[in-house]
């Protein structure tokens, strides 16, 4: 009988490969990645059979810790600007708190490595937000926009927050609160 895999390596392999995807996109090494993990490369290759099974499961815990991130303060009975304000200050709080869990989801995101159906079921993960944005379409509050359009706005904006407060980190709540400005004069029907 096989032995079970244990989690806590499953986990340091994650890590490691978060770091190395976040610097060195899919091209990643594995070898580089079981040495951060502490185990040999042959171990990495037990727990995800192919360096793409690898960077699909990433993709999809990164996706995953995302969502736990947005939702772990989300205020379900908040009206459409105080929910869509509550996922703002979430994702760039988990971009400033998890940078490399950021860079590393960025990478994998344009990455032709993740197959159609894990980047369906990362999307699926957000479906409870994607029906917020309908709500704010539908109640006139939010224009209509494509939600890619809005998407890519959203990342824009996040990326020169991030990027701004990287060089000034005591001023995050600042730039959080700009970009926040930025973003609902750009997506709130007036």
């Amino acid at each position: 009988m096989a032995r079970p895999l244990s989690e806590e390596k499953r986990k340091a392999l994650l890590t490691a490969a978060t770091e190395e995807v976040a610097t060195s996109g899919a091209a990643a090494s594995t070898i580089k990645i079981a040495k951060k993990a502490g185990v040999a490369e042959g171990t990495l290759f037990v727990y995800f059979p192919t360096k793409d099974d690898l960077l699909n499961q990433l993709f999809l815990a990164l996706k995953s810790d995302l969502m736990g991130f947005l939702m772990k303060d989300y205020p379900i009975h908040a009206d459409i600007q105080g929910k869509i304000r509550s996922l703002w200050t979430g994702f760039i709080d988990w971009g400033a708190t998890y940078p490399n869990k950021r860079k590393a989801l960025r990478q994998l995101g344009v990455s032709e490595r993740i197959t159609d159906s894990n980047k369906d079921v990362g999307e699926a993960l957000f479906d409870n937000l994607h029906d917020v944005i309908e709500e704010g379409f539908k109640t006139g509050v939010l224009r209509e926009q494509p939600l890619p359009f809005l998407s890519g706005l959203i990342n824009a904006l996040a990326d020169m927050v991030l990027q701004t407060a990287l060089d000034d980190a005591i001023k995050l709540d600042q730039y959080k609160a700009l970009g926040w400005q930025a973003l609902w004069g750009a997506i709130a029907r007036k």
